[in-house]
């Protein structure tokens, strides 16, 4: 199989960083003293970004804050967040894994996420997953985020890849339609954050566990090509 560049979103794909993220976000309402907001809740927010989370949290528990007051609990829960940013996160199953077979075939591999670049350098450092990737770029890295294709093609272009043979791996609507709109195939996972079964916004593949990712990115290429008519 010739070299491919593999995309993979951060949160709910690579890591399961749900917990810390409910932690800190449930920090910020106490602040404010309101009740926390349970994981199973939190998850569906992930995707969407720390603010939503904030929004979100504070919508469930009956207040409105002007977006000054939204700005300053972000900054707050940012701060806290990055000084407990692996408490509890950890790789899914499978993830170093494969990550390590696709570094040693010769794939080019890298990050996109909405999340802070700093913070999902840290993450990925904490983690020791720093050095496997040809590429980070978070929300704030380039003009554009996910879902604008800017952000996916932009990391690819970063991690010296080629656009005529990338594949987008992710859980959510988010990554798959960032996917659509860039032009490339993604592979969606059953495991991550999404409030809605990963299938229903039709990724080209779906897979259950890492081990799957192999043959997948070994099929995919040949059957993009074919369709294109080459």
């Amino acid at each position: 199989m010739s070299a491919l560049t593999v995309v993979f979103d951060l949160d709910g794909t690579l890591v399961d960083t749900a917990a810390d993220l409910a932690s800190a976000t449930n920090r910020i309402l106490a602040s404010e003293g309101l009740a926390p907001i349970s994981l199973a809740k939190m998850r569906t927010l992930i995707s969407y970004g720390a603010r939503h989370m904030i929004e979100r949290g504070l919508s469930e528990r009956g207040a409105k804050k002007p977006q000054a007051e939204v700005d300053a609990l972000l900054a707050t829960f940012l701060a806290d967040y990055g000084k407990n940013i692996a408490v509890e996160s950890r790789p899914f199953p499978g993830a170093l894994e494969v990550l390590g077979r696709l570094t040693q075939a010769g794939h080019r591999l890298a990050v996109c996420t909405n999340k802070r670049e700093h913070l999902a350098r840290k993450l990925l450092a904490e983690l020791k997953m720093d050095g496997l990737f040809h590429a980070v770029t978070g929300r704030d890295t380039l003009p554009v985020h996910k879902p604008d294709p800017g952000h996916l093609i932009g990391t690819v272009i970063l991690a010296d890849g080629d656009l005529g043979r990338a594949v987008m791996i992710g859980d959510s609507d988010v990554d798959i339609l960032t996917a659509k709109s860039a032009g490339l195939p993604s592979v969606g996972v059953t495991f991550g954050y999404s409030r809605d079964p990963i299938a229903s916004f039709k990724p080209t593949v779906v897979i259950d566990h890492f081990d799957a990712l192999d043959g997948v990115l070994a099929n995919l290429y040949p059957q993009q090509l074919r369709k294109r008519g080459a």
